[in-house]
C-alpha cells in the first residue's frame, strides 16, 4: 500500500534525500520534498519542524528526516507531540521503531549511514506494521506526556 511520505533534510544530506525520494517513488509512494533544494547551509530545526507539521496536519502519513548525524533533525521533529521520530542506522532498529513505538518518522545521518543501507532502513520502515497490543499504551504516553506521574 502506497503512503504519502514527507522527506526533509539539511544541507549535509541533500544527496541522500534525493536518492531516498527517488527510491520511494520507485516503490509507488507519493513523496513530498520539504527541502532544502540546494547545498547552501541551512538550519536543520527549520526542516525538522516542517516535517513534524506535515505529519501532524495529515499532509503526510510518514516522514523521513535526514541531517549529517540524524541527531539534530530527530530532536527537532520530536518536539511536536504528533511526531515519533526514531533515529536508526540499520534495518532492525527501523523494524523495532515501527513495531514497538509506532514511529511515524525515520531519522538517519547521511554522514554515518550509506545510501544503500538507508534504502534498506526505509524499506523496512515502510513495510513494518505497528504491533499494537501491549505497546499501544506506551505510544499513547509518548504523544501525551505526564511528567509528574508515577510510572504505571
Amino acid at each position: 500500500m502506497a503512503d504519502r511520505i514527507a522527506i526533509a533534510s539539511d544541507h549535509a544530506a541533500i544527496e541522500m534525500k534525493a536518492a531516498l525520494a527517488e527510491h520511494m517513488r520507485s516503490l509507488g509512494h507519493e513523496v513530498i520534498d520539504l527541502g532544502p533544494e540546494g547545498a547552501a547551509s541551512v538550519d536543520y530545526p527549520d526542516y525538522g519542524y516542517k516535517l513534524a507539521e506535515a505529519i501532524a496536519s495529515g499532509e503526510a502519513t510518514r516522514g523521513i528526516a535526514i541531517c549529517g548525524s540524524g541527531i539534530g533533525i530527530s530532536i527537532a521533529v520530536n518536539r511536536h507531540p504528533a511526531a515519533r521520530a526514531a533515529l536508526v542506522s540499520e534495518p532492525l532498529s527501523a523494524r523495532l521503531a515501527r513495531e514497538h513505538n509506532d514511529a511515524n518518522v525515520l531519522a538517519m545521518g547521511a554522514r554515518l549511514t550509506g545510501i544503500e543501507m538507508a534504502k534498506e532502513c526505509v524499506n523496512v520502515f515502510l513495510s513494518t506494521p505497528f504491533g499494537g497490543d501491549r505497546h499501544q499504551r506506551r505510544v499513547e504516553k509518548l504523544s501525551n506526556p505526564h511528567f509528574a506521574k508515577e510510572p504505571a
